[in-house]
């Protein structure tokens, strides 16, 4: 029976071929894919964000497709539609990319909303609707979605609906030095794309989840995780009513998901570390990634210049740790 270390180290070994440094993005992926959630990754153009998907989806040995959103694309071009067929006078049903293990909806925020909202049911469901026909997607199912920082001219906002559907929001940062430079001597010396192979496959995801579904949680962490979620409820309702003094730093706090976030996921990292429960130091390092796009900073939060992950620091200390895990 493989462990979590060796699975983990397997796939690294494998997507490092292709891709340079990203390693706590790469282990978060991993843990998005134990927990059956699907992960949102921001960052500016050329971080390598697409290749960093498409060479998990190839070491992974699963059926992968990529979108590429784009103002022009239509809902019917996600999922698929229906063709009516002169031979026969009847109408075929054409599978859209949807149709595969993990999808890669590469810069999402570039299409209409419109387009955005296709992906809502099958992220939730795991099925589509094609012309009043169900279709159920294939297990395992990932969407991996890509986006620019809102402020890049042509974004479209996702919409909190469909944000909320995301087990991570991850912030992809430029390479360090010693990366960069790395790149610099691979690209001299390498003449093509190295060729990965994969390593795994979907049917072994499906059956390490019963593994993971094994970790550990005490009834100390589990409130733990209750008291942390809460209390984003909190700060966005704290100055409500108050006569001055305190200001509102969030519009609205983490929603129930963010509790089963942190509750599957934790579990997860656990067991891609090589634990058998989760602790709340655990917890405490994908809280970050599982609730900076379940909560809204106010406009006075943004006018000092705070950030959405400054203010969910504050949610980590003000909430007490506890004892024994």
């Amino acid at each position: 029976m493989i462990n979590g270390p060796t699975w983990s180290q397997k796939l690294r070994a494998e997507i490092g071929q292709a891709v340079i440094g990203q390693d706590a993005v790469i282990e978060r992926l991993l843990v998005a894919l134990l927990a059956n959630g699907h992960v949102l990754l921001e960052g500016m153009p050329g971080l390598a964000k697409t290749l960093l998907i498409k060479s998990l989806g190839t070491a992974l040995g699963v059926q992968f497709e990529r979108i590429q959103f784009t103002p022009d694309l239509l809902p019917s071009d996600v999922v698929g539609t229906m063709i009516f067929s002169p031979k026969d006078g009847g109408f075929t049903t054409h599978r859209g990319p949807i149709f595969a293990n993990l999808v890669l909806a590469d810069e999402i925020n570039r299409a209409p909303a419109k387009v955005q909202s296709a992906l809502l049911e099958a992220m939730q469901e795991r099925q589509v609707t094609i012309g009043g026909g169900t279709h159920a997607l294939p297990r395992p199912f990932f969407v991996m979605a890509t986006q620019n920082p809102v402020e890049q001219e042509g974004t479209y906002p996702l919409p909190e609906a469909q944000t909320d559907r995301f087990l991570f929001k991850l912030l992809v940062d430029y390479p360090t030095a010693d990366e960069e430079a790395l790149m610099m001597e691979r690209w001299g010396q390498v003449t093509r794309s190295p060729e990965l192979k994969p390593v795994s496959s979907g049917e072994e995801l499906l059956s390490l989840r019963a593994q993971v579904d094994q970790i550990h949680v005490s009834p100390a962490v589990q409130a733990y995780i209750l008291a942390l979620v809460r209390s984003s409820r909190d700060l966005a309702a704290q100055a409500e009513g108050t006569g001055g003094g305190a200001k509102r730093l969030l519009n609205f706090g983490a929603s129930p998901r963010a509790s089963l976030a942190l509750f599957q996921a934790g579990r997860a990292l656990a067991w891609l570390r090589g634990a058998d429960y989760l602790s709340p130091a655990l917890v405490q390092e994908i809280f970050h990634d599982a609730l900076r796009h379940r909560v809204g900073l106010t406009y006075e939060a943004e006018a000092e210049g705070l950030s959405t992950d400054k203010v969910l620091d504050q949610v980590l200390i003000r909430t007490p740790v506890p004892a024994k895990a």
